[in-house]
């Protein structure tokens, strides 16, 4: 794989240079990774079984051992949580497939980050906390399996129209936390109970080359966002394929009145998505529903095949949160709404606090776009709640239903070269 030349100088939003570390693509061989454990060699068979305890043990045996590789060959090995040790890598071969457990009951409860709250819930298919230097790849796949508890989900639902994730619990398929210098490379990640892959508290992870999937349909797959980064910095997404029944690019970070204060949550910073190929989804860059700070976002030369925001902050009004340097540019596709800024009320709850805390977006930016859109500009003014300014289109070419622009929504909004064609 290409290295792009690390001397040439580029920057995020606020100018802060893009690092060296961002450009290095390159994915180890299987024979450089580490000492090789495959499944099979220790009695773990491509037969239906379930072998979480095996498998389990297998990478404890590694990590005793000094490290290396679990190996998933050609075949479908099943399987519930798996907690990865350091220096135990996991390799999945062409045309084998680690299958998770369609049984919640396979998947612990433990302590765990979700939807912004430390809390008790499901442990993911593959956990990994603290690790540094963490590399999961390969040509082949790892599926959630999770078509059960999707029809549960919407079966709840139909009888408790105000279900939420917390009443019917599942588990998310990969849950790095803690962990720094990781490479997800080449890898199917599909069919996800719940999100498909959660990073907290993590530094410098690289995802590259992967394909990330959930259905719409004929069973739609809930809230199975493809990446939630929460409270990370340096992380790059490239070369991927996005298509999920959820947001794609999700940056979270903490909900509540007082979530700025609280020491588990924070910022999101230096987070870079380029060269990625977008299917459905509900948000290819979404801020939010639980997020607090993001700073120096930048999603570039990007081709949305449909979704229904290309652009979504999502403003709580029981949070405080500040949006701020974030670029879009070199974007081509279809798309609903090509930028979506509105309050949201999901689960609303100040609990102790008796104002509405402000919150903010400034310094964004979308340019060198051609989109063909049913809304160009979804943003509403809600001064009382939260306050947009700088904000720069640039270079736009759009085809839309609606255009939907209202002048006084964003102080300082500079307008340079857009063509906004409506059409019926």
């Amino acid at each position: 794989m290409e290295t792009k030349n690390i001397n040439v100088c580029e920057t995020f939003p606020d100018g802060t240079p893009i690092d060296g570390w961002f450009y290095d693509t390159n994915v180890p061989s299987l024979e450089k990774i580490g000492k090789q454990y495959v499944l099979t060699a220790y009695g773990i068979l491509d037969d239906g079984k379930l072998y979480t305890k095996e498998i389990q043990a297998l990478i404890d045996l590694a990590a005793k051992e000094g490290g290396g590789v679990i190996v998933v060959p050609s075949g479908t090995y099943l399987t519930g949580a798996l907690f990865f040790k350091q220096g135990v890598h996991l390799y999945v071969a062409q045309g084998g497939m680690l299958k998770g457990s369609d049984d919640c009951s396979d998947y612990p409860i433990c302590e765990t980050r979700i939807e912004g709250e430390s809390c008790l819930y499901f442990s993911a298919l593959i956990n990994a906390d603290g690790l540094d230097g963490f590399v999961m790849c390969g040509p082949g796949t790892i599926d959630g399996n999770g078509m059960r508890s999707w029809k549960a989900f919407w079966l709840r639902r139909s009888w408790n129209p105000k279900c939420t994730n917390k009443d019917e619990q599942r588990p998310r398929l990969v849950y790095l936390s803690n962990c720094k210098n990781v490479l997800i490379a080449d890898l199917n990640l599909q069919n996800s109970h719940f999100w498909t892959t959660h990073l907290y508290h993590c530094d410098h992870v690289k995802y590259l080359n992967c394909r990330i999937f959930s259905p719409a349909s004929p069973v739609k797959a809930p809230s199975t966002d493809a990446i939630d980064i929460d409270v990370c910095s340096d992380i790059l997404v490239k070369n991927c394929y996005l298509e999920v029944n959820d947001d794609s690019v999700v940056l979270k970070g903490g909900k509540g009145p007082w979530a700025d204060t609280a020491p588990e949550n924070g910022a999101n910073e230096r987070i870079l998505v380029e060269d990625c190929v977008y299917g459905f989804c509900h948000g290819c860059l979404t801020c939010g529903s639980e997020s607090v700070h993001n700073k120096n976002i930048l999603l570039r030369r990007i081709k949305v095949g449909s979704g229904s925001n290309l652009l979504w902050l999502k403003m709580r009004p029981d949070t405080p949160q500040h949006y701020e340097y974030i670029t879009l540019e070199n974007i081509e596709g279809n798309i609903t709404n090509f930028i979506n800024i509105n309050p949201w009320t999901q689960f609303f709850d100040l609990k102790d606090r008796k104002d509405i805390p402000l919150s903010y977006a400034d310094h964004v930016t979308m340019k060198n776009c051609k989109c063909e859109c049913e809304t160009y500009f979804n943003v509403e003014p809600n001064k009382a709640q939260y306050e947009l300014s700088d904000f720069t289109f640039e270079n736009l070419d759009i085809r839309a239903k609606n255009d939907g622009f209202k002048a006084d929504a964003v102080e300082n909004m500079k307008i340079i070269n857009v063509n906004i064609v409506t059409q019926v």
